[in-house]
């Protein structure tokens, strides 16, 4: 049995999201909210809350115990770029382009 938890529209980086969670990937639940409660990473905490989503549904859905559960896998999508312009000299502008991500967390029994 399997439980999904998606957080979507996280202000930072897919590419730093990735970093996250490539960590926890394989893990069991116990270790990986560890790990996730003491990474310095910022997209760490919003892993940890999706983590957290996804162990409450496998929960629900059926009678799992957490010790039994397990990541399965866990990854990060890129999510809608937001941009903005800034002035720049001779008349010019610059782009800015902030990315957003959606992080995905799947775990299941051993």
């Amino acid at each position: 049995m399997e439980a999904k938890a998606i957080l979507k529209k996280v202000r930072t980086s897919p590419q730093k999201a990735r970093l996250v969670t490539t960590m926890i990937q394989g893990r069991p639940v116990k270790e990986a909210l560890k790990i996730l409660r003491f990474s310095s990473k910022k997209a760490a905490k919003f892993t940890e809350k999706v983590l957290k989503s996804a162990i409450a549904n496998a929960i629900n859905k059926g009678a799992v115990d957490e010790d039994q559960l397990k990541v399965i896998s866990a990854y990060a999508d890129a999510g809608p770029v937001m941009k903005r312009f800034l002035p720049a000299s001779r008349g010019r502008a610059m782009r800015i382009i902030k990315r957003t991500a959606h992080i995905s967390v799947v775990v299941g029994e051993k």
